[in-house]
């Protein structure tokens, strides 16, 4: 197995303002390792949700690479891609992005249900990690009859049912109190120590920030700091 999941090799990304060329990464050239709790930081335009979203197959690079374990990515057709975002990556956005008809439970289980998973193992699977993450008894209810806390925490459970390799946050605790934020930075920390998954933030919050074990800082598209913190707070 490479030693790095991710690499970025002199990733670029440029978008069209009409007849302006405006760069949102420039030159970046990073590696993630297996197992890594790595915090991208920066003010809003820094490049943050750009590279996350590079790194997600959620976009294309203008110029440079992106390598998957070791694999191209450029190289892969759309299914390929997709079946990359199902089996290998989970999601955490900003907005949570639940399905507001769907309960808690069935927004969790809708990724086992893309995988094929049989229902006796997705029951298990979301009833273990519900329990862990404190949502067992709010199971029945719809998005709307639940807190921006219990919500995010239900996008977290989303993410991590298909036993990701990489789950990607953006902005994962900007709509939330500094308890919950701290709460839900704990679980995330507890997961990866427990199941080996690997974390990705974009944020500028300084409570996601201080638990980073490396920080990667950001500023016009540059990769300008990045530092490994193996005691992080």
């Amino acid at each position: 197995m490479p030693k790095s999941l991710i690499e970025a090799q002199g990733l670029c990304k440029s978008y069209q303002q009409g007849a302006i060329t405006v760069p949102a990464l420039q030159d970046v050239n990073l590696s993630i390792e297996h197992g890594e709790f790595a915090v991208l930081a920066g003010p809003s335009g820094s490049g943050k949700t750009t590279l996350l979203n590079l790194i997600g197959g959620l976009d294309t690079p203008t110029k440079g690479k992106l390598l998957l374990e070791g694999k191209d990515m450029s190289t892969l057709s759309g299914r390929q891609l997709s079946d990359l975002r199902l089996h290998k990556f989970g999601f955490v956005f900003q907005a949570y992005n639940l399905v507001p008809v769907l309960t808690a439970y069935e927004n969790a289980e809708y990724v086992l249900l893309l995988q094929g998973i049989k229902a006796e193992e997705r029951q298990r699977r979301i009833g273990e990690i519900f329990e862990e993450i404190g949502l067992a008894d709010l199971a029945s209810r719809r998005p709307s009859e639940m807190s921006g806390g219990q919500q995010q925490r239900v996008a977290v459970a989303r993410a991590i049912a298909g036993r990701p390799a990489l789950v990607l946050a953006d902005e994962p605790t900007a709509n939330l109190d500094s308890k919950t934020s701290a709460d839900l930075i704990e679980m995330m920390h507890r997961l990866k120590t427990d199941h080996g998954v690997t974390f990705i933030f974009s944020s500028h919050d300084p409570r996601v920030i201080d638990r980073a074990e490396r920080l990667i800082q950001l500023e016009d598209g540059r990769v300008v700091s990045d530092e490994k913190r193996a005691n992080a707070a």
